[in-house]
């Protein structure tokens, strides 16, 4: 059985995207989007807003160099990743990341 590993989001970005540039000259944008679920409980409409953190390699970070700010709606395709660091005081920290192969960016609505 073949499993496939993919994710498509579409939300707004909480902040402008951290962008760094590499002197082997490649470039990785780190960001993080807002999505929200609208549901039904009992008699009352509710939502819920998740945060997603998002990392975007090579020609898909300069789009969002050149096209994403704070605000901006994103239509993203790419993978689940988790990976692990270990802070100053020994603790061990998970992240969870969606990595970008796809991107779309439009601009915030006036």
């Amino acid at each position: 059985m073949n499993l496939v590993n993919n994710v498509t989001l579409i939300g707004n970005l909480g902040a402008d995207p951290k962008i760094r540039e590499f002197e082997n000259g490649n470039m990785v944008a780190n960001f993080s989007i807002a999505t929200t679920e609208y549901y039904r409980e009992k008699d009352e409409f509710k939502s819920k807003t998740y945060w997603h953190n998002i990392v975007a390699w090579g020609n898909a970070a300069k789009k969002v160099q050149d096209k994403c700010v704070k605000g901006s709606e994103v239509v993203l395709n790419g993978k689940l990743t988790n990976r692990s660091y270990e802070d100053s005081k020994g603790v061990k920290h998970w992240v969870h990341e969606v990595v970008v192969n796809e991107i779309i960016c439009r601009p915030k609505s006036a």
